[in-house]
This record gives structure tokens, C-alpha cells and sequence, in this order.
């Protein structure tokens, strides 16, 4: 009697356990994280950094390099990427003044366009501006499309430096398989082998 009550307990935990598994991306490919916050920096953003309160106010256009670093006169690199304007802004001032280039500088960080590229087999490759609403689809469509030699079901998506698989005959048809962009997003449409 305790061997079928431990059974059936087992047997019921498992089940429920196996209603919540997410699903697979299959194939060992790496799971896409959620689009996160945009208010952050990211590598390619470009931005214009003012300097006001100082002998020759300036406004300088950089732009958030590979390794989310910016280069600015006298004080060199600066970690952009992952920061808010407001925090990047107060991280410059400090850095001017400890520096000992200017005693009150106030500092204004603004974000220009920000842009996903994509390329391969689509009818325009290039940059495209980026939109909270973009999506996969949405970007390919701003290139015009596919060519007729491009392999739909196998593109990339890839973000941070790691590339996520997306089927787009797939993304087309469901909502849930056309995942937001982030900027600084690349998506590459391979040739089909035929």
C-alpha cells in the first residue's frame, strides 16, 4: 500500500514538474534573453556630449565603441556601455574635475539615433533606425524583404556578440516567435544551399 501511494506521488510530481518546462530552443542553440531597458548605453549608440561652464564650451559626437568605451579630450576613456545618460554625464564631470581640467563643468549626455543592422541575403542590407516596437520581421520588411536566395527558416539574430537562431517563415505567422529588437541588434539572412 505505501509502495502505490509512493508511486502515485511520484508519479503526479512529475507530471506537474513537466507542465512547467519552457520550452526548447532544441539543437543546444542559446535561448534569446527579453529585450531589456533601452534607457541604458549600449555598444554603437552614438551620443553628444556637451561641456558648458568652461573657457570654450564644446559639443562632442562619440560613439560607444565595441568594448562600450568613449574616448573624450584630455581624459581619455570612459565606460559608457550599460549606464544611463544622466549616470555617464555625472561620471564625466567627476572625471574633468578630479583631473583638475576645469573646477565646474556642467555635462550633457543625449543619445542620437540608434540603429539594428541587417545584411545577407535581404533586397537593402544596411542600418536601420531603431523604434521600441521593432521587431525581427518588422526590420526585414525596412530592407525590403528577402531575396530569393535567402534561407528564411535559419537567421540570425544576434545581440551581445552571441547569435540566436530565428525561423522568420515562423515569426511571420506568430508574434511569439518575432522577438523585439535592442539597438545595436544584427541580424544576418544566410543563402539557402539551393
Amino acid at each position: 500500500r505505501l509502495n502505490l501511494l509512493s508511486f502515485a506521488l511520484i508519479g503526479a510530481l512529475l507530471f506537474a514538474s513537466g507542465c512547467n518546462t519552457q520550452r526548447s530552443e532544441g539543437s543546444g542553440n542559446p535561448k534569446l534573453p527579453e529585450a531589456g531597458s533601452v534607457a541604458n548605453l549600449r555598444p554603437g549608440d552614438t551620443l553628444v556630449i556637451t561641456l558648458q561652464g568652461v573657457p570654450d564650451p564644446t559639443a562632442n559626437s562619440v560613439q560607444i565603441d565595441e568594448q562600450g568605451l568613449v574616448t573624450l579630450p584630455y581624459i581619455g576613456q570612459i565606460a559608457a556601455a550599460g549606464t544611463t545618460t544622466a549616470s555617464l554625464s555625472q561620471k564625466i564631470r567627476e572625471t574633468y574635475v578630479s583631473k583638475k581640467f576645469y573646477t565646474n563643468v556642467d555635462v550633457a549626455v543625449s543619445v542620437t539615433e540608434r540603429f539594428v543592422y541587417v545584411g545577407g541575403e535581404v533586397v537593402r542590407p544596411g542600418r536601420i533606425i531603431w523604434t521600441p516596437d521593432l521587431t525581427v520581421t518588422k526590420a526585414i520588411q525596412a530592407a525590403g524583404g528577402f531575396t530569393l536566395y535567402a534561407k528564411e527558416t535559419r537567421i540570425n539574430l544576434v545581440r551581445d556578440r552571441v547569435a540566436y537562431p530565428i525561423d522568420a517563415t515562423l515569426a511571420q505567422k506568430s508574434p511569439m516567435e518575432d522577438p523585439r529588437l535592442m539597438p545595436g541588434d544584427s541580424i544576418q539572412a544566410p543563402k539557402s544551399a539551393f
